[in-house]
C-alpha cells in the first residue's frame, strides 16, 4: 500500500490520545532541515497541560505502523514541540518503487453519485463568449476530467452544435461532445402547456415565447430552503429553453452507459442517483435557478438534487470591457510568439513548425489564469506583454518551461545512452537510497510527489452529495495551480544548483574531483563554497553500474556551460 500524508498524520494525531487533530506536515525547507512532522508547544500544552508528553506517547509514535502510515525514524521534544523525523531513505525507496500508484488517483472507497455537468455558456457561438463564459467552459472542462479521473460517471450537457463552437474548443483542447440532432420536446411542451399562466396574468410577451410558467409555489416549497432566490417568482418558456431541458432530461436517463463501463457510480440507476452540477457564470445564474425550478415543475422525475457552481467575474486592467473570448485567446497567442521571437532573434510566427508550440503555450496561459483564481472570485487578468515571462514564477508560462526542462532532461538522457555515454538506467529496486540526502531532493518527493494523490482527492472532493444542503458548491482550482508552480519553483531550484546528469568543468577542477570509471563526484569539504551542492551522482546511486561498466565521461552538455537547455525542447524537431 502506498504511502501517505493523511494516513501518517491520523495516526499521529490518533497516537496522542483523544482530542482534535494536532500534527501537522512541515512544508518550507528550513524547518524540513530539522523535522517532517510537528505538534506545536501550545497545541501539546492545552492537551497535556504543563507537563511533558508522556513517554509512553513519544514511544508509541517512533514505533508506529499501519496502512499508508510513513516509517518514524525519530520523535523529541523542541523549543517549537513534538519534532518527528521520518525515515527518508526509506520513504524514497518505497514511494520511488512504485512512483506510478503516487501519480495516479485514490480509489474511491464508496460509491460515488453519478453527476451531469451542465455548461449553460456552450449554447451560443464564440464570438459572443464573455470572458467570465469563458471562465466557466475551462472550469467546467477542468472538473470533467478531474473526476473521470476518479472514475465517476460525468455526462456534460449541452453538446455543442455551433461549427464554430466546436472549432474554438478544440483549440483550447476542452473535450466538449457535439451532436447534430435535438432530444425531442413534445413531452415537456405539453406539460408547459398545461402549466402557463393566462393570457390575462402573463401579460406582453416577446415574439417565438410560448407563454409564461409560475413558479411561486414551487419556490414556496422548495426553492427557498435550498438557497434560491426568493425574486425567482415565473418563467417565460421558449422552444430553445425547452430543447436544453430536454437535453438534460435525456442525460439523466441515459445515465445508465455509465454504470456498464465499470465507473464509481451509486448502485441504484434512477433520476434520484445524479447530482446535476451547472457550472455557470455570475451574469448566468439568476436565469439558471429559474430552469432549475421550471425542470421540476415540467418533469416530476427530474433529479432532486441541483447544485450550482457560479464563476465570479473576470475584469480586465486596461483593456474594454467588451473584450470576448476569442479576442482574448489570439492576444495571448501573439504575445507567446513576440517573447518567443524576441528569445531567439528572429520571427518565428510565419515558421509552420512552430504553430503547434505557441498553440500549447497559449492554451497553457489561457487554462492558467483562468483555473488560478478559485472560481467563485473575482479574476483580475494583466494584459500586457510582461504578463507572458518564463522568468516570473507565478504563470502557465513558467509551469510549461520547467515541464520543458524535465523533457528535455530525459531526452538527453535518452540520447547519451545511446552515445554509449550512461548505462541503461537499472532495476529501482537497486538504487542506493540513502544517498539521497540534498535537501532539494525530499522536497520535490516530501511536498510534490508523496501528497499528490491526496491533492486529486481533494480537487474531486466537491460537495456533490445528494443530502447536502444549499444550492452552491465550490471548487479549488487554484490548488493545482499552486501545486504546479510550487514543484516548478522546487524543481528549478534544484536543476540550476545540481548537475543532474553529470559533472561540471568547473565544478570538476575546482571543488571535486571526478573518478574515472565511476564518474562520482566527491565534494572537498575542506574547499566547498558555503551552500555547495553535495549532491552525488549516477555511480554513486547505482554502485554497480558503475562498477561493471567502463570509464565513462560526462557528456559535453552536462556541465554548468553547456547544460540542455528547456528552449531545446521547445524547438521543432528537424531532420
Amino acid at each position: 500500500m502506498r504511502l501517505g500524508v493523511e494516513e501518517t498524520l491520523g495516526a499521529l494525531n490518533s497516537a496522542l490520545g483523544p482530542g482534535g487533530p494536532v500534527w501537522f506536515k512541515e512544508t518550507h525547507a528550513r524547518h524540513l532541515r530539522a523535522r517532517d512532522f510537528l505538534a506545536p508547544r501550545r497545541a501539546l500544552q492545552a492537551r497535556f497541560g504543563d507537563d511533558q508528553v508522556p513517554e509512553g506517547v513519544v514511544h508509541a509514535i517512533v514505533g508506529l505502523q499501519g496502512p499508508g502510515v510513513a516509517p518514524v525514524l525519530c520523535c523529541a521534544p523542541t523549543p517549537a514541540g513534538l519534532a518527528l523525523r521520518l525515515q527518508r531513505s526509506v520513504v524514497f525507496e518505497r514511494v520511488l518503487c512504485s512512483v506510478a500508484a503516487y501519480a495516479a488517483p485514490a480509489a474511491p472507497t464508496a460509491p460515488t453519485p453519478r453527476i451531469v455537468l451542465h455548461c449553460p455558456a456552450l449554447r451560443g457561438s464564440p464570438s459572443a463568449l464573455r470572458l467570465s463564459q469563458l471562465r466557466a467552459v475551462i472550469v467546467a472542462d477542468h472538473l470533467a476530467r478531474i473526476l473521470q479521473a476518479h472514475r465517476v460517471s460525468v455526462r456534460r450537457v449541452p453538446a455543442v452544435r455551433d461549427p464554430h463552437m466546436t472549432a474554438f474548443l478544440q483549440q483550447l483542447r476542452v473535450d466538449w461532445p457535439e451532436v447534430s440532432e435535438k432530444a425531442s420536446t413534445e413531452a415537456l411542451r405539453n406539460r408547459a402547456i398545461a402549466e402557463l399562466s393566462p393570457a390575462g396574468y402573463a401579460g406582453a410577451l416577446p415574439p417565438g415565447t410560448l407563454g409564461r410558467v409560475c413558479l411561486k409555489e414551487l419556490m414556496e416549497e422548495r426553492g427557498r430552503t435550498a438557497g434560491y432566490d426568493p425574486n425567482v417568482d415565473s418563467c417565460l418558456v421558449t422552444e430553445d429553453l425547452l430543447s436544453l431541458l430536454a437535453e438534460l432530461q435525456e442525460a439523466v436517463q441515459a445515465g445508465a452507459v455509465g454504470s456498464s463501463l465499470g465507473l464509481a457510480a451509486a448502485p441504484d440507476a434512477g433520476a434520484d442517483s445524479y447530482v446535476v452540477l451547472h457550472v455557470v457564470s455570475c451574469e448566468e445564474e439568476f436565469q439558471q435557478q429559474k430552469l432549475d425550478l421550471l425542470w421540476w415543475k415540467l418533469d416530476h422525475q427530474a433529479p432532486l438534487s441541483q447544485k450550482h457552481l457560479v464563476c465570479g467575474p473576470v475584469k480586465v486592467a486596461g483593456a474594454p470591457s467588451t473584450l470576448t473570448a476569442p479576442e482574448y485567446y489570439e492576444l495571448r497567442h501573439t504575445q507567446v510568439c513576440k517573447v518567443s521571437s524576441l528569445k531567439h532573434g528572429k520571427d518565428l510566427e510565419q515558421d509552420a513548425a512552430w504553430t503547434d508550440i505557441f498553440r500549447v503555450l497559449s492554451v497553457a496561459t489561457v487554462k492558467f489564469e483562468m483555473l488560478s483564481t478559485a472560481p467563485q472570485s473575482q479574476l483580475l487578468l494583466a494584459l500586457a506583454d510582461s504578463s507572458i515571462s518564463t522568468k516570473g514564477s507565478k504563470s502557465g508560462t513558467f509551469v510549461m518551461y520547467n515541464c520543458a526542462r524535465l523533457a528535455t532532461l530525459f531526452e538527453g538522457y535518452k540520447c547519451s545512452v545511446e552515445q554509449g555515454l550512461y548505462p541503461t538506467f537499472p532495476p529501482v529496486s537497486s538504487l542506493d537510497f540513502s544517498l539521497l540526502r540534498d535537501e532539494g531532493e525530499w522536497l520535490l518527493l516530501f511536498n510534490s510527489i508523496l501528497p499528490f494523490s491526496d491533492l486529486l482527492r481533494q480537487m474531486a472532493a466537491l460537495t456533490l452529495t445528494r443530502t447536502a444542503p444549499g444550492l452552491h458548491v465550490t471548487a479549488r482550482t487554484e490548488t493545482v495551480c499552486k501545486f504546479l508552480v510550487q514543484l516548478s519553483m522546487d524543481f528549478s531550484s534544484y536543476y540550476n544548483r545540481v548537475h543532474i546528469l553529470g559533472v561540471s568543468a568547473q565544478l570538476k577542477g575546482r571543488w571535486g574531483r571526478l573518478v574515472q570509471g565511476k564518474q562520482r563526484m566527491r565534494p572537498a569539504a575542506s574547499s566547498s563554497p558555503p551552500g555547495a551542492s553535495a549532491t552525488l551522482v549516477w555511480s554513486d546511486v547505482c554502485p554497480s553500474a558503475a562498477s561493471a561498466g567502463r570509464a565513462r565521461s560526462a557528456p559535453r552538455w552536462a556541465g554548468h556551460a553547456g547544460s540542455p537547455s528547456a528552449e531545446s525542447h521547445l524547438r521543432p524537431q528537424r531532420p
